[in-house]
């Protein structure tokens, strides 16, 4: 079986909003970088709409927010990947119409598709899409490991009460160093 680390959510109009930490896209090209080196698959998770935002119910109060910005449609560059980590030649690009990876996406198939057992967690927001994502991938059986360093979330506190406390009950919390040293010593 097969590792993929998950890059979620790094999409230009989502990183601006945390600016507080400007290192974060660092350290996922870090991250990102280690995995090709040793042929971990790259998945990016991106959240997008069509352009009359037609997957997006009016009872839905986060994405009926955003549909009335109209971001994440169409060719709109808050969707585009941050261009400090932006997909290569052989990553694959996911497209999810609502929190979780899972949701309204194609992720599962690809995953099970390429024999992928073992999942590595990144990406913006840690009470967003990590959690969701780490939720449904735990009932899938999915093996899971979060980059604590490699997350980010509006609120510092829900950020360390998630790893800490959460995260920790279903998976492996390590640092983006701690992961790549990982690496180094499975090859």
């Amino acid at each position: 079986m097969a590792t993929a680390l998950l890059v979620m959510d790094v999409q230009v109009g989502i990183v601006a909003r945390y600016a507080d930490d400007p290192a974060l896209v660092e350290r996922l090209r870090r991250a990102i970088d280690a995995a090709r080196a040793a042929s971990v698959r790259v998945i990016y998770v991106v959240v997008g709409f069509r352009d009359d935002y037609a997957e997006v119910s009016p009872n839905n109060r986060s994405f009926s927010a955003i549909a009335q910005t109209r971001a994440f449609a169409g060719t709109d560059t808050n969707r585009e990947v941050h261009h400090d980590s932006a997909p290569q030649a052989g990553d694959i690009v996911v497209t999810k119409k609502r929190v979780s990876a899972f949701a309204g996406s194609d992720l599962d198939m690809v995953l099970r598709a390429q024999h992928i057992d073992h999942l590595v967690l990144s990406g913006i927001s840690t009470s967003g899409v990590v959690l969701s994502t780490i939720r449904q991938a735990a009932d899938l059986d999915f093996r899971l490991t979060v980059l604590a360093d490699g997350c980010a979330d509006g609120d510092p506190e829900v950020h360390r009460v998630l790893m800490e406390k959460v995260f920790a009950r279903q998976s492996d919390v390590v640092t983006i160093d701690q992961w790549i040293d990982s690496l180094r010593e499975d090859s």
